[in-house]
């Protein structure tokens, strides 16, 4: 006796189901039961969050998210106690996940501290301070310019100083290997926890219908789940010489990642005008990062690969800063912002995953690895001292 299967359309129509009742189901509520009563029974959830305000002579542009349930319109703008008027686009009423920019001609004085406050239709208020007033800079080639050299100075220089280290650990024996090895699993999994801890104070930031601790979760797995499926396709049918260049690649690209979120935010402080770009910084910077270029040769220090693999490498590595320092100081966003710094710690976590199963594989002492990851986290906490400073 054979049983027929199912058609392609009947299969679909179960799968359907379910679905079109939780649509009728939702409009019911929504319409005629609890929900709808809660509704009408109690006053509206506004949620207005202000992102950022630009400066202009004479002017101030205040960009605003609607993170809460409803639909807010903005009746009022005060300015240091005084109601202003003023313009909003492209609306007065900011629907749910929109977003609309607020202008308004206000005499804002340079250094000093302005404090806004937003009231909606409903009489709820949203307040920001700026701290430190100062003009917004206007996009032109010398603004993309700075940019480019601050990620240069930020993320390539270090990158490229960190790869001439190269020379130096091919005259190592095994043992010394499994130093750097190990040292390179602290410095990755140091930078992973910090790239996670920033992530989570960008989602703090968020409007609370972005759900940001669950946007750094997502932006995580995800991007550890993609890498892993990458590395089995590359390692696959390998030999040991080409996994260790594989991980190289995969320890380049997850710096590459981390630098990006790094940029992202250097270049949305710099264009707001809460950074200072001196001397001490970038030597910080500097410092800090240039261990990552140790990190990336480390796994290939026994192999002789080209010129152009390292070089390639490092651009790998570096070059994402800038491009991360141009997001954040054209058109900063909260959400990007978080997602690439999850999606950085994520790429590290995998990275230290590879690094860990080529050591185990190794066998190599166990005091030198033990010596190597702690020595790993410690330059990193120490160098984080000189960017801190």
């Amino acid at each position: 006796m054979t049983t027929s299967k199912p058609s392609l359309a009947r299969r679909w129509l179960w799968a359907l189901v379910p679905l079109l009742l939780l649509i009728v189901l939702v409009a019911v509520l929504v319409r005629f039961g609890p929900l709808g009563v809660f509704i009408k029974a109690f006053p509206p959830v506004e949620e207005l969050t202000i992102d950022r305000v630009s400066l202009a002579p004479g002017k101030m542009a205040i960009h605003v998210t609607n993170g809460g349930p409803q639909p807010v319109t903005v009746a009022q703008v005060m300015v240091d106690q005084a109601y202003w008027e003023f313009s909003m686009q492209p609306g007065h009423t900011v629907p749910r996940l929109g977003q609309a920019i607020i202008t308004l001609p206000y005499p804002w004085v340079e250094g000093e501290t302005h404090h806004l406050k937003l009231v909606s239709s409903t009489g709820l208020t949203f307040e920001h301070t700026i701290e430190v007033a100062t003009a917004t800079p206007t996009v032109d080639a010398r603004y993309l310019a700075t940019f480019t050299l601050l990620g240069i100075y930020v993320g390539v220089i270090p990158v490229l100083l960190g790869l001439l280290w190269f020379p130096f650990l091919r005259q190592l024996d095994q043992r010394w290997i499994a130093f750097f090895l190990s040292l390179t699993a602290g410095l990755l999994l140091f930078l992973g926890v910090e790239a996670v801890h920033d992530a989570l104070e960008a989602a703090g930031t968020l409007p609370p219908a972005f759900q940001g601790v669950g946007l750094v979760l997502v932006g995580l797995v995800v991007t550890v789940l993609i890498l892993v499926a990458v590395s089995r396709r590359v390692t696959s049918g390998a030999d040991a010489a080409q996994r260790r260049l594989a991980i190289a690649f995969l320890i380049a690209l997850g710096i590459g990642l981390h630098n990006l979120g790094e940029g992202l935010a250097i270049g949305a402080a710099y264009s707001l005008g809460k950074i200072a770009l001196g001397t001490f910084l970038v030597l910080g910077f500097t410092i800090h990062n240039t261990t990552e270029g140790l990190g990336i040769v480390a796994p290939i220090a026994r192999d002789r690969p080209a010129v152009r693999t390292l070089a390639l490498l490092g651009v790998l590595a570096g070059v994402p800063t800038i491009l991360g320092s141009w997001i954040g100081g054209l058109n900063y966003s909260p959400v990007l912002a978080t997602l690439f710094l999850a999606v950085g710690a994520g790429a590290i976590f995998q990275v230290v995953y590879e690094l860990l199963k080529l050591m185990l594989g190794e066998r190599p002492p166990l005091g030198y690895q033990v010596a190597g990851f702690t020595a790993g986290l410690l330059v990193m906490y120490v160098t984080g001292l000189f960017v801190a400073a």
